[in-house]
């Protein structure tokens, strides 16, 4: 009795399996890899221009007129260090100036975000809004 050839795959089908599925593996590991990576920049970008956000919502705030300078600090929000740059300069309007924020991650030299916004000098006699409740700091 003569048997027929044998059923099941040959060592080079198994091979050239293993290679696609090597090749498929490797690709999926790289396109992930770059999805963390996009995920941990956007990350860092929101938050500092959370920074710079808050940063002239405080001078905002403040009611302070910036003088024409730099100024530096540093920031940490959701565990993260920042470290912001507030540079002053003049309008063509006198009662306005113009003021851009850079904020860095610790330690690196690139901006992860900038931040324009324009401040207005007030005007003598006025005062500030009232807190909403409409009480005053006196009280009153």
């Amino acid at each position: 009795m003569r048997r027929g050839p044998a059923a099941g795959f040959t060592l080079v089908e198994i091979l050239v399996a293993l290679l696609v599925l090597a090749i498929a593996l490797a690709a999926t590991a790289r396109s992930l890899g770059a999805a963390v990576d996009t995920t941990a920049a956007l990350r860092d970008r929101t938050l500092a221009r959370w920074v710079a956000e808050d940063r002239l919502a405080e001078l905002e705030l403040a009611g302070e007129w910036p003088a024409l300078d730099v100024k530096e600090g540093k920031s940490s929000i959701a565990g993260r260090d920042f470290v912001w740059r507030r540079e002053t300069t003049a309008t063509p309007y006198a009662r306005m100036r113009r003021v851009e924020l850079s904020v860095l991650l610790a330690g690196e030299d690139a901006p992860v975000a900038r931040l324009t916004g324009f401040v207005e000098q007030a005007q003598a006699g006025t005062q500030p809004a009232p807190p909403p409740g409409g009480q005053t700091e006196s009280g009153q």
